[in-house]
């Protein structure tokens, strides 16, 4: 829903997309493009999570000789800065496949042409792997990398507004003489942390949906400038908040177990470590 809306064409609001969708593509049309991210994502979370943790504790180290102090939220800061970085280089040949299979179906206008999608049964992509070879052969790998500096531009300021009201939330609920927030407080604080960073995010994610789905027919947007440019002279400053309220409603409970897994995980590892090691 959030990619058709944000580069889609026709779709009022999210309740009309959700019936063209079913009505054009039935049940199915919900989970195009979805074994591609579904496949890297524990790659993704765990690369993301890792450097953003480890990164932490090179601070503290440098800081005050203790990796395991509890870091200032400036080390959060640049932690969540450098997980966004890593981050784009990681997903952003899987954000492009998901999208272009999930737009391959929708119809494109330009210059009051039509241009009308392949036929049924005939898509441009037969799936990932498929879809990830035409865009190398055709495109090289700036073409994977198609969309990269407004997800850099998503990324960067997203990670910092997704690891600090997290930080701060558990600090605020965790008793003082606790050593970690309980797992309820967890929850609360990862759907807090991901409600306020896709909901600040969206803009920047328009501009990267329309990039990466700018090619399955021709291509629309120089670079990010100018579909910032020509999304706003189009239709105006409201275009780059679509799909808000999709990213916001589905970035609680994502993050929620996202960071649940996370802090679970990391206190079995510690635990086996310390009986491992007595």
């Amino acid at each position: 829903l959030q990619t058709r809306l944000q580069a889609g064409q026709g779709y009022g609001n999210t309740l009309n997309c959700v019936l063209t969708v079913y009505r054009n593509e039935s049940v199915a049309g919900f989970f195009k493009g979805m074994s591609f991210p579904l496949a890297s994502i524990a790659v993704y979370s765990s690369v993301v999570f890792g450097v953003f943790s480890n990164t932490q504790r090179l601070l503290s180290q440098l800081r005050h000789g203790d990796p395991s102090r509890t870091p200032a939220l400036a080390d959060v800061a640049l932690a969540s800065v450098v997980a966004g970085f890593v981050s784009v280089g990681i997903g952003t040949p899987v954000e492009l496949v998901k999208i272009r299979l999930q737009m391959q179906t929708q119809p494109y206008v330009r210059a009051n042409i039509k241009l009308k999608p392949t036929v049924p049964g005939f898509p441009v992509y037969q799936g990932p792997i498929h879809c990830f070879r035409m865009v190398l052969e055709k495109e090289g790998i700036a073409g994977i990398y198609r969309g990269a500096g407004a997800m850099l531009l998503r990324d960067v300021p997203g990670y910092c507004l997704y690891f600090i009201p997290y930080t701060c939330f558990c600090d605020w609920t965790t008793p003082a003489g606790c050593i970690s927030p309980n797992p309820s407080a967890i929850w609360l604080a990862g759907g807090v942390a991901g409600a306020v960073s896709w909901a600040t995010a969206t803009p920047m994610d328009v501009v990267k949906s329309r990039l990466q789905a700018d090619g399955v027919y021709f291509k629309k947007y120089k670079g990010t400038l100018d579909c910032i440019l020509q999304s706003y002279q189009n239709e105006g400053l409201k275009v780059f908040f679509r799909g808000i309220t999709v990213n916001t409603v589905r970035g609680f409970p994502v993050s929620s177990a996202m960071f649940l897994g996370y802090e679970l995980s990391l206190k079995a590892m510690k635990r086996d470590q310390t009986e491992t090691n007595p």
